[in-house]
């Protein structure tokens, strides 16, 4: 009886990260979801935080998603049809390697899948590096939703500002950011202090692999609200 694809060794001494007995574990894992689950997904995240990324593994508790550690994700997959572990999982290893994201393994019915990471995206504050998506200007006057106590903070920033009567005040108009212009670090702040959520946390879906079919035609997937 020929031996099980799953049984393979595979050489780990190119990948980085937990030490040897971290990268079998992750290797385990990976090679048990594939048994165990009908469907794996490859994806990648525009500006990931923590928080909107636990609402989705406790939105898909029933599945098992991991993130990051890209090579060592397409070595427990197999990155040739002589190493992969199920046939066309070589694929989905090769669409994962070169980006920043992870698998999502489920059973749960393709359209679902799809349509709830198309409708799924939360707001959040822009980062360092982040282009404006528009033109944020203050005119000169009183900020009253800053208080007294900050106002050193915001002319370290770059703000033109100085207290009068204890009041935060712009000495003149200043623009926070142009859109089209990457932000800096400063600007990043000041955005954050305004309230002001120019980025967007979102899982992009770039293949899917299911029973041995591989595919990267996930645009084409119809999408609807959420149920």
């Amino acid at each position: 009886m020929p031996k099980s694809k799953r049984e393979r060794k595979v050489t780990l001494s190119k990948t980085k990260g937990k030490g040897f007995k971290g990268k079998e574990k992750i290797v385990d894992e990976v090679r048990a979801c594939v048994e165990r689950y009908t469907s794996v997904y490859v994806y990648t995240a525009d500006n990931l935080r923590s928080a909107p990324l636990q609402v989705i593994r406790t939105d898909w508790a029933d599945s098992r998603l991991f993130f990051g550690r890209g090579k060592q994700l397409a070595v427990a997959l197999g990155r040739t049809p002589e190493a992969e572990v199920r046939t066309g999982l070589s694929r989905v290893a090769n669409a994962l390697v070169g980006r920043e994201g992870g698998l999502l393994f489920t059973s749960r019915p393709r359209a679902d899948v799809v349509r709830y990471f198309a409708n799924f995206a939360h707001a959040e504050f822009a980062r360092a590096g982040f282009v404006a998506t528009e033109t944020r200007t203050l005119p000169a006057g009183p900020l009253d939703t800053f208080a007294h106590s900050i106002e050193p903070y915001l002319r370290k920033l770059g703000m033109p500002t100085t207290l009068d009567c204890g009041v935060v005040t712009l000495q003149k108009g200043y623009t926070v950011c142009t859109v089209g212009e990457k932000l800096s670090a400063d600007q990043a702040k000041v955005l954050q202090l305004l309230g002001v959520k120019m980025a967007e946390f979102k899982l992009r879906l770039h293949a899917a692999w299911s029973d041995g079919v591989f595919d990267e035609a996930l645009e084409a997937e119809p999408v609807g609200p959420p149920e």
